[in-house]
């Protein structure tokens, strides 16, 4: 497979685009491409030496771009709630949200300071509850809205009976019932657009499989030895077999933000074998993100358990 793929990404100079996720991995390329593309970029991190270490990486590789790095931990409602007062404060209008932050799972249960479990807490509510308190500056923007979820959402289901998993934590399962919930909020997101006019184009995107730190030793997580899978992954990576590298699986998220042919409430993914590497192309939604009715009980049961309604 080739190394270099890329994709043409429209003149963004002027416009305000934010990534979660963007001090490494995927997160990382996206912000870079986004930032080659003329955007100015916000970049939230748990560690701002961490931030600013990755917007230097990135000012080598484009001089001149235009870089913020800012306080967020999305495991935490109150630290989501002050990173978007300030924004909305701010009231400049933002184009591009790309919601691609996650964890993915740490082998024991771990609980964040609201309680919530870890992988439900981070990947989902988190970005619910920031896409709820940036409303007023996604509308001004009239924003391009993109949700990466997993191939992982196309397995498994959501736990409705125990979404903390209390009772029999599975990591995987936990996961998975994450990306789903994620997934179905977005394209919810959009019905909801769509229907009160907001302005806002809501859709997914998934990057494949490539090495990234998601299953790379992390101590904090409970995981002191990279996995063997990431182990695999990154030796397939190197060799150009199946798999792609954080740059080309950027680009998955990158296009379904920011390319005239992606469109609301769709998937976009890698077109090469199995989706797992290759340009962007749209995806079949996955059957488990087709149910209306799952879409509007995740909306509702995540305003209550973040306490922030959407304005729609």
């Amino acid at each position: 497979m080739p190394k270099n793929l890329d994709i043409t990404v429209p003149d963004l100079t002027g416009t305000l685009a934010l990534v979660t996720g963007a001090t490494d991995g995927v997160g990382f390329e996206i912000a870079a491409r986004l930032a080659r593309a003329g955007a100015e970029l916000i970049m939230p991190a748990r560690s701002l030496e961490k931030g600013e270490s990755a917007a230097a990486r990135i000012r080598e590789r484009t001089p001149g771009a235009l870089l913020q790095v800012r306080a967020l931990d999305l495991a935490s409602l109150e630290s989501v709630a002050a990173f978007a007062g300030e924004l909305v404060s701010e009231g400049r209008p933002i184009g591009t949200l790309i919601n691609n932050a996650g964890v993915m799972t740490p082998p024991t249960r771990q609980v964040t300071t609201d309680g919530f479990e870890l992988q439900f807490a981070t990947n989902h509510l988190g970005h619910f509850a920031l896409v709820a308190r940036l409303m007023p500056v996604l509308r001004a923007g009239r924003a391009h809205v993109t949700s990466q979820v997993s191939i992982a959402a196309n397995e498994g289901a959501i736990n409705w009976d125990d979404l903390g998993w209390q009772r029999d934590y599975d990591a995987m399962k936990a996961y998975s019932s994450s990306k789903i919930a994620f997934g179905l909020f977005a394209v919810e997101l959009q019905r909801r657009s769509d229907a009160g006019d907001l302005g806002i184009r809501s859709n997914l995107s998934h990057p494949g499989i490539t090495p990234t730190n998601l299953l790379s030793a992390q101590p904090g997580m409970g995981r002191p030895d990279d996995t063997r899978a990431v182990k695999v992954i990154r030796s397939l990576s190197r060799r150009g077999i199946l798999v792609g590298t954080p740059a080309s699986a950027a680009l998955t998220a990158v296009y379904a933000a920011k390319s005239a042919d992606a469109h609301g409430g769709r998937l976009y993914g890698p077109r090469g074998f199995q989706h797992l590497s290759g340009l962007p192309a749209e995806q079949r939604l996955y059957s488990r993100l087709q149910d209306a009715d799952a879409a509007r009980r995740i909306w509702e049961v995540s305003e209550q358990m973040v306490g922030v309604k959407i304005a729609v």
